[in-house]
């Protein structure tokens, strides 16, 4: 560990709860974990909340590494990390700090608390393998504003998984192009087939990189709306959609408002997608053209046989068996906005309660948690995943690998309203789904630009 070219990382609490694997994303460079990270993780793995799973893998991947036969000696000094499937650049070595053993010298941090300690075990480390680089790594912002302010002269954000470094980078499932589409071609080969017309496009034409599967494509200037069939290096094909004809379609009553919700909704309608990402700001109708689109498959077009509508539900473990009634009774309080979207849909019927109750039947619309999902396997049905912005890749995972043959999945989420104190935008799941999924052909994300709720929900968005 006094190799001057190997970097030394010191790994906050937060750190191992947002990735528990993290010590194996150094690659060469050597992994420092305090001891008070380590009391940290034993304090949380016995909470009834969702980060007690990821403290109990981080626990187990480090006594993995660090039982055994291994000494205390080696503990200290760095015991190096074993290959690992996925993981084969990472060959630098572990090792747990005691920190409690340290007297720190005048100008550290009080020890008050944990943070402050594991910020002074990285300021003695700074001294001790000066002039090697020690770096301290934590998500916690203000953690890196006092470490900095403390004199640690490396304070780094934990960035391995992330996918994207801003939030503005996220694909947002179309591209628009300035002026008049046809403008800028010379030649296109069309062919029909079947009900749908598709261009054959030269891809050089179209000056722009990184168009996937099913993204969709508009202009300034004309009536063209057109998804991607297939990308090539030579020649892209699109199916030509008409900013009209999405206009004027309909699902269970409801028109789109804008050309955003006519792509999102021949997403919707589209039994060939089998995953459907709706992403936007607050009432820009992600739930309300979801919840239409699965009435409108199910009772008008028969194509699924149910609806199941389930979402992240913020201490859901401690506080559901307090409630009273079945598992649907339970899950209410936090399902209001289905309800609402189901009264909206039905609010011009002569018996608009009566009209929900034969439709939630007719339909079979379940309420369900996502924390009993695990293990299930879900046919022929819709799956409607509301808030999904507040779930973890590893649970957004979950939720997909549960859909069967003949089961859409739709996820609506806004990432601008994210709860969990171990999320931000660019490490939600919601974001990773976006990301990973745009070359799947059985997958289409849209970005729901413009709020259609009300002009005052349309100015708080604009101006809070």
């Amino acid at each position: 560990m006094d190799t001057d070219s190997k970097k030394l990382f010191v790994l906050d609490t937060n750190v191992l709860l947002h990735e528990p694997l993290a010590i194996y994303s150094f690659q060469e460079h050597d992994v420092m974990v305090p001891m008070t990270v380590l009391e940290e993780l034993d304090n949380i793995k016995d909470r009834k909340s969702d980060v007690s799973r990821d403290a109990r893998v981080a626990i187990r991947a480090l006594e993995s590494i660090l039982g055994g036969s291994v000494t205390p000696e080696d503990i200290i000094s760095g015991v190096p990390l074993p290959l690992r499937e996925g993981h084969e650049d990472a060959v630098g070595t572990l090792a747990i700090f005691p920190d409690h053993k340290i007297a720190y010298t005048i100008g550290d941090l009080p020890g008050d608390n944990n943070d402050n300690r594991i910020i002074n075990t990285a300021l003695h480390l700074q001294r001790q393998f000066q002039p090697r680089q020690v770096i301290l790594v934590t998500k916690d912002i203000n953690m890196r504003l006092k470490a900095k302010g403390a004199g640690m002269e490396r304070v780094e954000d934990y960035r391995t998984d992330q996918l994207i470094d801003d939030i503005r980078f996220l694909s947002k499932g179309f591209h628009q192009f300035d002026g008049g589409f046809w403008q800028r071609l010379d030649k296109v080969s069309t062919e029909r087939h079947g009900r749908y017309t598709e261009h054959s496009i030269p891809t050089s034409a179209l000056a722009t990189e990184g168009l996937y599967t099913n993204q969709y494509l508009i202009d300034e200037d004309s009536d063209f709306c057109g998804r991607v069939v297939s990308p090539g290096p030579e020649n892209l094909i699109v199916r030509d959609l008409g900013r009209n004809r999405l206009l004027n379609q309909e699902a269970w009553g409801i028109k789109p408002k804008n050309i955003y919700q006519g792509m999102a909704l021949n997403a919707l309608l589209d039994p060939d997608i089998d995953l459907v990402i709706l992403t936007g700001p607050a009432g820009c109708g992600k739930t309300l053209l979801a919840m239409a689109a699965a009435l409108e498959m199910v009772v008008e077009r028969n194509k699924y046989e149910k609806v199941i509508v389930t979402r992240n539900t913020p201490e859901l473990a401690e506080s559901i068996g307090f409630l009273p009634g079945t598992e649907e009774e339970k899950m209410m309080p936090w399902l209001a906005a289905i309800t609402d979207t189901l009264e909206v849909l039905h609010k011009n019927d002569v018996n608009p309660n009566g009209s929900m109750s034969y439709i939630m039947e007719k339909a079979n619309i379940q309420f369900k948690s996502i924390n009993f999902m695990r293990g299930r396997s879900i046919q022929n049905s819709i799956v409607l995943l509301d808030e999904c912005q507040n779930l973890t890749a590893s649970q957004i995972k979950t939720m997909i690998t549960r859909m069967g043959e003949g089961t859409k999945l739709i996820c609506c989420g806004n990432l601008s309203q994210i709860d969990s104190n171990y999320l931000t935008a660019v490490t939600s799941g919601l974001t990773y789904m976006v990301e990973r999924f745009k070359n799947f052909d059985g997958s289409a994300n849209i970005y729901l630009n413009g709020v259609v709720r009300s002009r005052l929900a349309e100015y708080a968005e604009e101006h809070l």
